[in-house]
């Protein structure tokens, strides 16, 4: 895949995992050379954001979720929408759902798909939007025992983890594709989500993946607590 965002020192690291012996210096002043690295427009932030109280950060798998929704066109212009769902401890995408109309309904079900593979989390972190609010998310979060944690109104920031996620699905994914159908679409995305779980290492994980990330952490929790037959 096409790793046109990627900074000298992601680049660095996946050549290391690659097995290159490669000094860091040198591939930054190559990138240089090669002008790689692309400019990104940045909206000065207010000071008063950094008296934001910071939420408590997850430990461990499930705890808390973050969803989101991302937006775009099919190539004939139709539009469609992208339900986005991360666990914040690992920051593996556990959901993806595409459609061209997302329903309350639809949003309700959707995280039981991924709740097969790994349960229920405890609580997700949302927003103050139409679909998070409905009564059919909130009547599933109910029969399910998960709480709705939602943002304080003009605090995107409160989703902070989410929003990062669906910039890297945009820059990455979404402005380097065009699609003509909605199988197409998803067949696309689910290849992208399994690079981004399995394939792309991230700085906030020690530069492992986030399948990296769970298996490492989970064998230290359970060296740190075995169990006894």
């Amino acid at each position: 895949m096409g790793r046109l965002r990627f900074g000298d020192l992601r680049v660095h690291v996946m050549l290391k995992r690659e097995g290159w012996a490669v000094d860091k210096k040198r591939v930054y002043r190559l990138y240089r050379l090669e002008r790689l690295s692309l400019r990104v427009k940045t909206k000065r932030r207010k000071r008063i954001s950094l008296l934001r109280g910071k939420a408590v950060p997850a430990t461990g798998p499930n705890q808390r979720w973050s969803m989101d929704f991302e937006h775009d066109q099919m190539f004939d212009g139709r539009a469609f929408r992208i339900l986005t769902v991360i666990d914040q401890w690992s920051r593996e995408s556990a959901l993806l759902e595409v459609n061209f109309r997302l329903t309350g309904r639809c949003v309700g079900r959707a995280p039981d798909q991924a709740a097969t593979v790994c349960g229920w989390p405890q609580s997700i972190t949302v927003d103050n939007g139409t679909e998070s609010t409905s009564k059919a998310l909130d009547e599933w979060a109910y029969r399910r025992g998960v709480k709705l944690d939602y943002t304080r109104p003009g605090k995107p920031a409160d989703n902070g983890l989410i929003a990062s996620f669906n910039g890297r699905l945009r820059d990455a994914f979404l402005n380097g594709h065009e699609f003509i159908t909605m199988h197409d679409m998803r067949e696309r995305l689910r290849a992208w989500q399994h690079d981004y779980n399995v394939h792309r290492p991230h700085g906030s994980l020690g530069h492992l993946t986030p399948s990296e990330f769970v298996k490492l952490r989970s064998g230290q929790q359970t060296k740190s607590h075995p169990v006894y037959g």
